[in-house]
């Protein structure tokens, strides 16, 4: 007993490459020896190789069965070894896929993909970010970086979790920012001070930019007079998070059910949403494009960052246009022809 708690043991220890080819030799000698052994039960290699495989699955289907006494013999030896190697087998595959589950939940696996979403510093901010995506396309892949050591979304099959520095080469590589759609960076609240978010932010935010350029990098900045600061490393989005809360519940206050509609706006949850549409060849002026969307069940909202095109509905549409409407999704589909 000794002797076997010994053995089993040291093959506990073994890698998996040697576990694996030691069960592939073993079945393959004992498909052998069965065949040699009694030739006319089994009939073919093929046959021994099957009885060996039921034998040691405990299946015993019955259809082949040793009849000499040293058939027999050799069928008690394949109960108490075979049987027993491949107990060890399924042992390290549970292993294996425990440990897997242990490092996703710690942050330490890399993500395999692309076209993924990275959100950078987690918060009840990047929760909102994460079911926001979800709502607007339920197969996308998002990959969180946070210095915490736990997921935080451990059940959401597509979220994987990475634990690090985030302004880290070696960590950002692990989240694949390379081949990444778009990257969030959220301020990060758990700094006292507030210079020192913004600074941080910073950093990660000149990090992504050295090692993926192409990556569309959204940042929340606390501070307005910041930004200048960021416009140096590329970053193709601002949010200013005290000024934007601070702006709408100062319209909530003045006037009623303002905040409900933006926030319905900015949300994929309701029935209309923001929609980029491309400017159309019989559209020559605003007012052309603004009575067509019109009668399509859409309202023309913006061109860029211009608001108030719908007091231009006489100009021309530039050739650089890039119009922006609110519609459901069905009518966007159907403007837009996707």
């Amino acid at each position: 007993m000794h002797f076997l708690l010994r053995i089993t043991t040291k093959m506990m220890r073994m890698r998996k490459t040697s576990i694996a080819l030691m069960v592939i030799f073993f079945v393959t000698l004992s498909a052998t020896i069965a065949y040699l052994l009694e030739p006319s039960t089994f009939e073919s290699w093929f046959n021994a190789l099957y009885w060996v495989m039921t034998t040691m699955a405990t299946v015993g289907y019955g259809d082949f069965f040793a009849k000499t006494l040293a058939g027999k013999v050799f069928t008690m030896f394949l109960y108490v070894f075979g049987i027993g190697l491949l107990s060890l087998v399924i042992g390290k595959v549970i292993e294996s896929l425990g440990s897997i589950q242990r490092q996703r939940g710690a942050g330490t696996l890399s993500f395999r993909g692309e076209n993924h979403i990275v959100l950078i510093n987690w918060s009840k901010k990047a929760e909102s970010a994460v079911e926001e995506i979800l709502a607007y396309s339920p197969k996308s892949h998002i990959v969180i970086i946070d210095e915490s050591s736990r997921h935080p979304l451990e059940e959401m099959h597509q979220v994987h979790f990475v634990s690090g520095d985030p302004s880290s080469d070696e960590v950002l590589t692990k989240a694949g920012i390379e081949h990444a759609q778009a990257a969030i960076i959220f301020a990060d609240m758990r700094i006292e001070e507030t210079s020192l978010i913004d600074g941080k932010t910073l950093l990660i935010a000149s990090s992504i930019e050295r090692l993926a350029p192409y990556v569309h990098t959204t940042v929340e900045v606390t501070q307005e007079k910041h930004i200048q600061n960021f416009r140096h490393v590329q970053v193709n989005e601002f949010v200013l998070s005290y000024d934007a809360i601070s702006r709408l519940a100062v319209r909530s206050a003045l006037h009623a059910g303002n905040s409900d509609l933006i926030h319905q706006l900015l949300s994929r949850q309701y029935g209309d949403d923001i929609y980029e549409i491309p400017a159309k060849s019989e559209w020559k002026t605003y007012g052309d494009a603004f009575t067509a969307l019109l009668q399509l069940g859409a309202t023309l909202l913006a061109d860029r960052s211009d608001l108030g095109i719908n007091r231009k509905l006489d100009q021309p549409i530039p050739a650089e246009a890039k119009l922006y409407i609110v519609s459901d999704e069905a009518t966007y589909r159907r403007i837009a022809g996707v």
